[in-house]
């Protein structure tokens, strides 16, 4: 039901077309990552990058970005309204995408990745806040399982998109891609989607109310070490994108056929995040985060003990299992991280969620280029990454659980 009052003369969008047109936004983050993926030999030989790691900054760049864009557009958002931070940080995308698409060195390419990053974390940040405006209760819950639904598929289809544009033009039209279609989504947005934030209920920016808000959170235990395990377990997904297209062509001499093994893979963290929604009501949250994170320890150190007997090059089936299982555990983990996150944070406005989401941010860069630099065409720094991941998460929710149970 909605809960809102807007004087528009316009028609309300209806549920269908409502979902179809937030999908598409919330979809940009993953579309702007999984995209580039099979784009990186064409990178990487334009110009002129040694080594296969290299390529990895691409993604990190566009993280780095979101670092500072989920900071900004949280408090913009409450100040000028939702449209407007959803509409800027489209723009600021559109620009990003138009230096990367004309960039003539590596780094100004990274440059408008950075603005890209920024950018996309006007959609992201503010249209949940635009949904969490409009609907509440069962409703929002319908609404935001419908969006998630496509939100999943993204990563499945999008490097398959990639291939296909890189098939008939090069990789700078993947960025002509984005510029199209974040246009046509952005004025499909501003003529169909009413304000949902009313002037009177506005909150005046306030670089008081800013730093109050990042101290109160930041000196939380609890809230920092649900924030820094996601923002952790985020860098081994980053690690694994960043390397996942120069494992399967160094190792498996897959090329043609990679989107759709990363399909496969990508489909594990969807058939989990749908199961998390079922078993998450009978063990709870911290039973099912800490199972998940001990079964992605055990899978990731198999992968690892599979990894060394076959030096550093394991079967193609062995891998495929064993990844597939360690995004199943990632999967369940995303959501449950962030919901507890979220409760410990009670009453805090949305900019607490923004600083929690730009510090997992910050915590995912630092980990993935770190982790990224080791990759030596075996699996070996992907599986170590994870055990990382891993036995880092239990310590930290273990450690968020125990404060809870003597401060209650």
């Amino acid at each position: 039901m909605k809960t809102f009052s807007l004087s528009t003369r316009r028609q309300p969008l209806g549920t269908v077309e409502f979902i179809a047109l937030f999908a598409l936004l919330t979809s940009l983050v993953a579309l702007s990552i999984d995209t580039m993926l099979p784009a990186f030999p064409a990178i990487s030989a334009s110009f002129g990058l040694v080594e296969s790691k290299d390529s990895q900054l691409v993604i990190s760049a566009l993280i780095l970005g979101m670092v500072f864009g989920e900071l900004a557009f949280g408090p913009l958002s409450d100040t000028k309204g939702r449209k407007y931070a959803i509409l800027l940080g489209m723009g600021i995308f559109c620009i990003g995408s138009i230096i990367s698409m004309l960039a003539q060195s590596y780094e100004w390419m990274l440059i408008g990745r950075v603005i890209q990053g920024f950018g996309v974390s006007g959609p992201k940040i503010a249209s949940r806040a635009l949904i969490r405006d409009q609907y509440s209760g069962a409703a929002m819950a319908r609404i935001m399982s419908f969006v998630m639904m496509f939100f999943i598929l993204v990563p499945m289809l999008a490097p398959a998109l990639g291939q296909v544009i890189i098939y008939f033009a090069s990789w700078r039209e993947i960025f002509a891609f984005f510029l199209v279609m974040t246009t046509a989504v952005g004025i499909w947005f501003s003529i169909r989607q009413v304000e949902t934030l009313t002037k009177e209920n506005r909150i005046p920016f306030s670089l008081r109310a800013v730093a109050k808000a990042s101290r109160s959170i930041l000196l939380q235990p609890v809230i920092m070490a649900y924030a820094i395990t996601a923002g952790i377990l985020f860098g081994a997904l980053l690690l694994y994108l960043g390397m996942a297209q120069a494992i399967f062509q160094d190792i498996y001499g897959i090329v043609e056929q990679f989107p759709l093994y990363f399909a496969i893979l990508a489909s594990g963290v969807g058939v989990s995040s749908f199961l998390n929604g079922k078993l998450v009501m009978k063990y709870g949250m911290y039973k099912l985060s800490m199972g998940a994170l001990a079964c992605l320890a055990i899978f990731s150190l198999s992968l690892l003990l599979l990894s060394s007997y076959y030096a550093g090059q394991p079967p193609l089936f062995g891998f495929m299992l064993i990844s597939f299982l360690c995004f199943c555990c990632i999967g369940i983990l995303f959501g449950n991280l962030t919901a507890m996150a979220m409760e410990s944070l009670g009453k805090i406005a949305g900019l607490g969620a923004s600083i929690i989401a730009s510090s997992s941010s910050l915590v995912s860069v630092v980990f993935s280029v770190i982790a990224g630099r080791f990759y030596n065409q075996t699996t070996i720094p992907l599986a170590l990454g994870f055990i990382c991941a891993a036995l880092i998460g239990l310590l930290l929710v273990n450690y968020a659980q125990r404060l809870k149970n003597v401060s209650s």
